[in-house]
């Protein structure tokens, strides 16, 4: 019987820091100082400094980070945000929870992420902001994005949970913008044991305006400043995080070796065809949080299943643009507003990718996707 292939082995970096990670975490334990604290402050510096930045506010999740950057940046009813419509939920909805409307601009398709000449077609005089999305580990382009906002008087805020490490044209993923959101979910290449998340930004004032947020608003204690709620980031995820940051870079190497065994083993096993391999733009640092193909023929969610069946891990990002999503309908997009993102959300699979992926389990990936395709070639014979 094979062994199964998980999608992401979160499992095999506690093995390895087992030891440094339950120190860290007794620590917490031993100071009495669980919510914020020491910990956080001094993640906040680190992740800062490997971002190529001078400010972090640590919060409670990358869904915070988002909304966090945007009240920070007064963003909320009456202004428009643009967005792309092919990425996780949280993009669209933190715009939303701040009160203003989200708009849809259409992705690359080659990138997978927001396509600067959709962007410029859909500024109004309420837009406020553009939020690119550095999607499965690759920057957006943000030259053009640069040159947009610059004309418009717009802020640039990245979203970058899946992104941590990437960079465009040498400069690191958080200082592309007025403010770059980070995740630490568990599953993102630097991942806490929970969740939890951090802005980063330049700007000591809007850092300060995080910080209040975080915290109900308050500045100094019981004093309330700003409507804000509690996005507060525990000490001992802080404190986990802070342990696994060393280790960042020689992990993102990991990811970044397993794509190029991957992109070559599709190529040797004759699926190129099958499987389009995930693009790695000029002047990137591609930090590969996922190797997610296109699966073509039709067949896609056929394939799934028949992973699924073999255990191997196999997910779908994703398969209902935000735009048909039920609870946005209100905004009154429809089907064939965004082709490429509907196209992309009809095609793409990710497959198994974290650093210790090993060639045994990415080929047996590939020879179920193999068998699979000469099961469809010998049933349409």
């Amino acid at each position: 019987m094979n062994s199964s292939v998980p999608l992401c082995d979160i499992q095999a970096q506690f093995r390895e820091l087992a030891e440094p990670i339950r120190e860290a975490v007794n620590r917490v334990l031993a100071s009495g100082q669980v919510i914020l604290g020491p910990e956080v402050a001094a993640l906040e510096e680190e992740v800062a400094r490997y971002c190529g930045t001078s400010h972090g506010i640590g919060c409670a999740s990358g869904s915070d980070a988002l909304w966090l950057a945007l009240e920070a940046l007064e963003i909320g009813p009456g202004d428009e945000v643009i967005v792309p419509p092919f990425t996780f939920f949280a993009t669209a909805s933190a715009v939303c929870r701040a009160g203003a409307r989200p708009v849809f601009a259409d992705i690359d398709p080659v990138s997978f992420n927001i396509d600067p000449e959709q962007v410029e077609s859909k500024i109004t005089e309420r837009t406020k902001a553009i939020l690119p999305v550095h999607l499965f580990g690759q920057c957006a382009d943000m030259e053009p994005l640069w040159r947009i906002a610059e004309a418009h008087d717009l802020y640039i805020i990245e979203d970058s949970a899946q992104a941590i490490g990437s960079e465009y044209h040498g400069k690191r993923s958080g200082t592309l913008g007025a403010a770059a959101c980070l995740s630490f979910y568990p599953s993102k290449n630097l991942g806490a044991m929970g969740d939890a998340g951090m802005v980063v930004t330049g700007d000591p004032e809007w850092a300060a305006r995080m910080t209040w947020l975080r915290t109900h608003g308050m500045e100094p204690k019981y004093h309330h400043k700003l409507l804000g709620w509690n996005a507060r980031l525990d000490a001992i995820q802080a404190a986990i995080l802070r342990v696994k940051l060393p280790h960042l870079d020689r992990w993102t190497q990991g990811r970044q070796a397993a794509a190029h065994r991957y992109d070559a083993l599709i190529a040797d096993m004759g699926l190129e065809h099958f499987l389009q391999r995930p693009v790695e733009l000029p002047n990137r640092r591609h930090v590969f949080n996922q190797y997610v193909v296109r699966v073509a023929f039709g067949q896609r969610d056929d394939l799934v299943r028949h992973l699924r069946a073999q255990k191997i891990g196999c997910e779908i990002y994703y398969p209902i643009p935000l735009h048909l999503q039920e609870c946005l309908a209100y905004l009154d997009y429809h089907s064939g507003d965004f082709p490429v993102s509907e196209e992309a959300a009809r095609c793409v699979l990710a497959l198994p990718m974290f650093p210790d992926l090993t060639i045994d389990q990415q080929q047996r990936t590939l020879r179920a996707c193999a068998d699979f395709l000469g099961q469809q070639i010998r049933l349409a014979a």
